[in-house]
């Protein structure tokens, strides 16, 4: 079979350099620069000729020493202008950007580092301080930038300064299946895995963004999460960058969330639970109205049906809010509106049918295979799912991911070859309805297999989450691994003193043994607070809670 030669395009910066031609005084980032006015977050601002100008800069001081094509750069710098100035410069030179939360703690970070050996490293001086501490591990960037008042063995970011001193050349075109990132995973359920995404996929995440929000301008966007910046950015979006700590945007405070909407009349908004939760409780209390706002987004974990609910009473009635399914590899994969999802979907959730997330995205395709932990190199060596039953979630697309850089081995537990085609095994266990929506029951490696079958964690919680006064819960198994003993965390809504537990724990036991799906589930432990994944602050750790379970059940039974 023969197959099509790749495209060629340079699509990124194309579209930031017509962004700023035809609206250069626009503005591009609205950053909070750390001071205060009375108590309330101070902005500054970048125009997007600015912030081509000054990638243009970059570019060329990069290329002058040594940053070039296909050269793996390692970006350790906070949110805000100089970001996305670094990587709209290193995109204009084709270099590849490394991006890794520094927040999944030193150790993986470090052995994440050294997996992918970077050739440069762009850093502000914590980073550089690192690297100077773990020289083995750096050993491989011979070029260094350090983005801060003075330069740690190599170039200083603001001795260049931001305006390019003579003509650009133009950025060579870069075909569809070269690497344009790489970017890690959370390694919130494992070793976090290094992605390659190429131009391609970045060319149809844009598409697909665009598609979801029905091809209109998303005008101001509020951005959480630095990535999605460069997406809205190439859109033509004002990008608001609210004070948040990276690795901890769940400690953003709802207050600074609904000054910076207002003040910036934001019309589209991209967060996770730990984000929307909060502003939720925050604007019920407050009586808050969003009047700008006409598209949220969530990703990162399921978000309750009643914060959904909650971000609805607070939008125009035009307003859409949609849960996003969606992963490092493949972003994104599905989504549903609140309208549809705040239908009859929440009973059958509260039933045990898992939590609904809507239709496979623009161009996205996806399948439900046996669950195996093995590897499924070709469509010829894996087994369907029972019809209707739970089985792991597989998709193919033009913005799925079809290589890790590392490590290897990822490649063939991660991928199915099929021709030409290659499907990502997501790890995440589901269905599909007849009317083809993805449902999806918990991650793969998370379920509890015990003596009668395997349990699955979402499937099972979204029926206890129905009870009142419970935040949420995780569902862990304690115990050898093939007979484990299912024990549900519960974690309460804030304010809920311990007093109430045995009163939760009766109406938890009572909703569980009505249920064929949960009424195996006889340990109900309360917890202050469950760990989360250092990227979205959402998805549950529940490997951590799984060790604190049975140290739990261990002191009960002395």
């Amino acid at each position: 079979m023969t197959t099509a030669a790749p495209r060629a395009h340079c699509g990124s910066v194309a579209r930031l350099r017509a962004i700023a031609a035809e609206h250069p005084g626009r503005e591009a980032v609205i950053h909070a620069d750390g001071g205060t006015d009375s108590g309330t977050p101070r902005y500054a601002r970048l125009t997007y000729r600015e912030l081509d100008d000054w990638s243009d800069l970059l570019a060329q001081r990069f290329e002058a020493c040594g940053i070039g094509r296909g050269m793996r750069t390692l970006l350790l710098v906070t949110p805000g202008p100089e970001f996305y100035a670094i990587m709209f410069g290193l995109l204009k030179v084709s270099a590849v950007p490394v991006v890794i939360d520094p927040g999944m703690g030193l150790r993986p970070m470090l052995r994440c580092l050294k997996s992918v050996a970077p050739q440069a490293f762009v850093g502000i001086s914590k980073a550089h301080l690192l690297r100077l501490a773990f020289r083995r591990t750096f050993a491989t960037a011979r070029v260094r930038v350090t983005v801060g008042r003075r330069a740690w063995g190599g170039h200083s970011l603001r001795s260049w300064g931001r305006t390019p001193d003579r003509p650009v050349a133009p950025t060579p075109a870069a075909p569809d299946d070269e690497v344009m990132m790489i970017a890690f995973t959370t390694g919130s359920t494992g070793p976090a895995k290094a992605v390659n995404l190429t131009h391609g996929n970045l060319a149809a995440m844009l598409e697909q963004v665009d598609e979801a929000r029905d091809r209109i301008p998303p005008g101001t966007s509020l951005i959480t999460l630095p990535i999605f910046g460069v997406l809205d950015l190439m859109l033509g979006s004002r990008c608001v960058l609210p004070p948040i700590r990276p690795g901890r945007v769940g400690e953003v405070d709802p207050a600074h969330v609904v000054d910076a909407i207002d003040r910036f009349e934001v019309r589209t908004l991209f967060a996770s639970p730990a984000v929307l939760v909060p502003l939720v409780r925050y604007g019920r209390a407050h009586g808050v109205t969003l009047s700008s706002v006409r598209s949220v987004f969530s990703g990162g974990a399921p978000v309750p049906h009643d914060a959904i609910a909650g971000l609805r009473e607070m939008l125009p009635d035009d307003g859409q809010v949609s849960a996003g399914y969606g992963s490092t590899e493949a972003l994104p994969m599905s989504a549903i509106e609140s309208r549809e999802l705040l239908g009859e979907f929440v009973d059958r959730a509260h039933a045990g049918a898992g939590t609904c997330l809507g239709r496979p995205a623009h161009g996205v395709h996806a399948r439900i295979i046996a669950i195996t932990d093995d590897a499924v190199p070709d469509r010829a060596a894996e087994r369907a799912a029972a019809a209707g039953g739970i089985g792991e979630i597989v998709v193919a697309g033009p913005n799925v991911s079809t290589s890790y850089h590392w490590p290897v081995e990822a490649n063939a537990l991660g991928k199915i070859r099929d021709g030409d085609r290659i499907w990502h095994r997501t790890g995440d266990l589901g269905w599909i309805d007849e009317a083809g929506r993805i449902w999806f029951c918990g991650r793969k490696s998370q379920r509890v297999q015990t003596a009668d079958g395997p349990l699955f964690t979402v499937q099972c919680e979204q029926i206890f989450n129905a009870v009142p006064d419970v935040a949420r819960t995780a569902l862990v198994g304690v115990g050898s691994v093939a007979d484990r003993r299912p024990v549900l965390c519960v974690e309460l809504q804030p304010g809920v003193g311990s007093g109430q537990r045995p009163r939760i724990e009766a109406k938890l036991r009572e909703l569980g043994a009505q249920s064929h799906v949960t009424a195996r589930i006889e340990h109900f432990l309360f917890h202050p607070g469950f760990p989360v994944d250092i990227r979205h602050n959402a998805k549950i750790g529940r490997e951590k809670l799984s060790v604190w379970a049975q140290r739990q059940l261990a002191k009960e039974s002395r």
